[in-house]
């Protein structure tokens, strides 16, 4: 039995001078335990005056971690919270039972022309937590554990790992480790975590006697903790965790019931039909557009 059970590649998407490849969730694989949704974004160069733009638009149910290799992208929520990631820090946002942001290009990168690269996951929340309070947490990059690991550098972003464990607060059992593998370099998977999979953001490695090549995601069976060799030098995340059973995914919205999403897209609905005022959802501090849900007449802001 192989140590694989599956390689995903990312399947891309032009939004606009800006590429995006959706790896999770795949039609034979929905999720690496928490992890039921994972992006790379970019990379891409924005000519002066251009950016990423995305409308405020709701979520329950889940976590949504975004971490930068280059530039950087403005976070504002109905917390009322405005801030600005930059590369190897963490974006942390905890839907519970429902937040709305808004994901932009600052002012002063979009008047300069940036890079934009990076990864964004959705960690779905254990059940028990599912309509917790909304939540929103910021860790620059020197707070994330760093160390060597067979000739790798890596950096725990979530959860536990090679004995260590991320200051940022996560619910639920998991890894999330961004790996710089120099070529020749061998490292063991982490112990521990019932699910992994490796997704090769550049470079190409070999696992379990497969190459994998960047933009692909391998999924190990459950249990494995295979090698991972750096064919050349390659930049490479590593996530997984426990099981955490069926989530329905629906637009920006997951849930392990189905009515759940349905009474969200109407809260979504009531929102904006009401105005924001002592609705559902509010709106994002500083914004006054919206995404509406797919189908519905768009406004055409933004």
């Amino acid at each position: 039995m192989s140590q694989i059970e599956h390689i995903i590649t990312g399947r891309k998407k032009d939004l606009g001078g800006f590429q995006v490849a959706r790896v999770l969730p795949y039609a034979k694989r929905r999720r690496v335990g928490p992890f039921v949704f994972f992006d790379e974004m970019g990379p891409a160069v924005f000519a002066p005056g251009k950016g990423v733009d995305v409308r405020p638009h709701p979520h329950i149910g889940l976590s949504t971690v975004t971490y930068l290799f280059e530039g950087e992208m403005d976070h504002a929520d109905t917390l009322g919270v405005q801030q600005t990631i930059y590369p190897g820090e963490v974006n942390l946002m905890t839907a519970g039972r429902g937040i709305a942001h808004s994901e932009r290009t600052g002012a002063k990168a979009r008047a300069a022309g940036h890079p934009l690269h990076g990864i964004q996951v959705w960690i779905a929340l254990p059940r028990e937590d599912e309509e917790i309070a909304p939540d929103f947490a910021h860790h620059k990059a020197d707070e994330l554990p760093e160390w060597d690991e067979g000739g790798a550098r890596m950096r725990l972003i979530l959860g536990t790992g090679y004995g260590r464990t991320s200051p940022v607060k996560v619910r639920g059992s998991m890894v999330y480790i961004h790996t710089e593998a120099p070529a020749g370099s061998a490292f063991e998977l982490p112990a521990g975590h019932g699910e992994l999979a490796a997704y090769v953001v550049s470079g190409r490695v070999e696992t379990a006697g497969e190459p994998v090549s960047a933009g692909c995601m391998a999924v190990f069976a459950p249990g494995e903790r295979a090698v991972i060799r750096a064919q050349e030098d390659s930049r490479i995340m590593v996530l997984g965790g426990a099981d955490i059973g069926e989530r329905h995914i629906d637009w920006n919205f997951v849930s392990s019931r189905k009515e759940r999403i349905e009474q969200a897209k109407a809260d979504w609905r009531a929102s904006i039909a009401g105005g924001w005022d002592n609705t559902p959802f509010s709106m994002v501090v500083g914004e006054d557009e919206y995404i509406p849900l797919p189908g519905d007449p768009d406004p055409g802001q933004g």
